[in-house]
C-alpha cells in the first residue's frame, strides 16, 4: 500500500478524523434530541398538573380546584426592595384572598426584618384584607425567626404561632454607617464637599460629625420607632403584656413570648392549616420571579442604592 500510495498514512488519518468529527456530530445531535424529549416530557407533566389544580373563574383570575385549602405565602430574608419581597408578599395576600377556594391565609416567616417602610405597606394590606374579608383568618406561622420589620407585618395578622425555639420581637429600629475623617486626617485627604441646603449632607461618613444633623437623624428613628410600637399595640391589643423592655429592640424565644402576649400559640404551616383554618390541603401562593424581572428590579436597585444609603434606616 504504501508503494502505490506514498501519502497513505496522511489520507488514513484525515478519514479517521473525518469519522471521528461525524460520530461527534451525531452524538451531540442525539443529546440535544434526548433534551428535547425531556423538556416536552417535563412539560406535559407540569401541564397536567397544572390544569388538575387549576380551573379558570369567570372574571379571567385562576382559582384552586377543590373543596377549600390554606393559602400559603412565603416571608424569607430581608424585607428589601432588591428581591421585591414586600410587593411580592402583597401580591400574593390580594391573589390568596380573591381565591374561591381559599379558607384562609398562612404567611410562613423566616426573617430577620428590613426596610420599615416596606414591612409598613404589608402590615396596611393585611389590615385592608382583613376589613375586606372579615372572616377570612390571615395568621403567621413562625418558623427560625420574625424580628424587626417582620414582627411588625406579623402583628398585623389575626393570630400568630411559633415554635418554642423561634425568636420574636426586636420592635426597635437603627440606622448605621461609617466615619472615615480619621482615616482621611492619617493618609491626607482633603473632603471638599459643597452642598446647596444646610442639611444635605447629612449622614456624610466623610465629614465630621455634626450634632444638629445627629439629632434630626436620632429624631426620624424615634418618630419610626413609634410608629412601630403603635403597629403592635394596634395589632396585638389587649393580647399584648407590656413590659418596659419589649420596645427596647430585645428578641425573644417562642416560648417566652407566649405569655408576654407576642404570639398566640405554637404551631407549624400544616398544623395551623388542619386545626386553625381547617383546610389540611395547602398551596403555595407566593408570587414568583421571571429572569427579566430579576434583571429589571436589579438594575432599578442599583440606581437608587446610593440615594437609599444616605440613610440607611431599617428594622434589624
Amino acid at each position: 500500500m504504501s508503494d502505490n500510495n506514498p501519502n497513505w498514512e496522511r489520507n488514513l488519518l484525515e478519514k479517521l478524523a473525518a469519522a471521528s468529527l461525524e460520530e461527534q456530530r451525531r452524538a451531540r445531535q442525539w443529546k440535544i434530541f434526548f433534551r428535547l424529549a425531556w423538556l416536552l416530557v417535563m412539560g406535559v407533566i407540569a401541564s397536567a398538573i397544572f390544569k388538575s389544580t387549576f380551573i379558570e373563574k369567570e372574571d379571567g383570575k385562576l382559582s384552586v380546584g377543590g373543596s377549600g385549602h390554606t393559602a400559603v405565602i412565603q416571608l424569607s430574608g430581608v424585607i428589601d426592595s432588591e428581591d421585591d419581597s414586600a410587593n411580592k408578599l402583597i401580591a400574593g395576600l390580594r391573589d390568596a384572598a380573591e381565591n374561591r377556594n381559599t379558607r384562609g391565609i398562612v404567611i410562613k416567616a423566616n426573617s430577620p426584618g428590613g426596610s420599615p417602610v416596606l414591612s409598613g405597606m404589608v402590615y396596611d394590606e393585611i389590615r385592608r384584607q382583613k376589613k375586606l374579608r372579615p372572616a377570612l383568618p390571615i395568621v403567621v406561622v413562625v418558623e427560625e425567626v420574625c424580628a424587626s420589620g417582620c414582627y411588625y407585618i406579623a402583628a398585623a395578622a389575626d393570630k400568630i404561632y411559633v415554635d418554642k425555639a423561634s425568636i420574636v420581637g426586636s420592635i426597635g429600629v437603627l440606622s448605621d454607617g461609617f466615619g472615615f475623617t480619621g482615616l482621611m486626617d492619617k493618609f491626607g485627604v482633603e473632603r471638599r464637599l459643597r452642598t446647596a441646603g444646610e442639611n444635605k449632607a447629612m449622614g456624610d461618613p466623610f465629614s465630621p460629625v455634626n450634632p444638629k444633623h445627629e439629632a434630626i437623624r436620632q429624631q426620624l428613628l424615634d418618630d419610626i420607632h413609634q410608629q412601630f410600637i403603635k403597629a403592635v399595640r394596634d395589632g396585638r391589643g389587649a393580647r399584648l403584656k407590656a413590659t418596659p423592655e419589649m420596645f427596647s429592640g430585645l428578641v425573644w424565644l417562642g416560648e417566652k413570648s407566649l405569655p408576654l402576649g407576642l404570639a398566640d400559640g405554637y404551631g407549624t404551616v400544616d398544623s395551623v392549616a388542619r386545626d386553625v383554618i381547617h383546610a389540611e390541603k395547602t398551596v403555595d401562593l407566593t408570587p414568583q420571579d421571571d429572569l427579566g424581572s430579576r434583571f429589571a428590579r436589579r438594575l432599578g436597585v442599583e440606581f437608587k442604592g446610593g440615594v437609599r444609603n444616605l440613610l440607611d434606616t431599617r428594622f434589624f
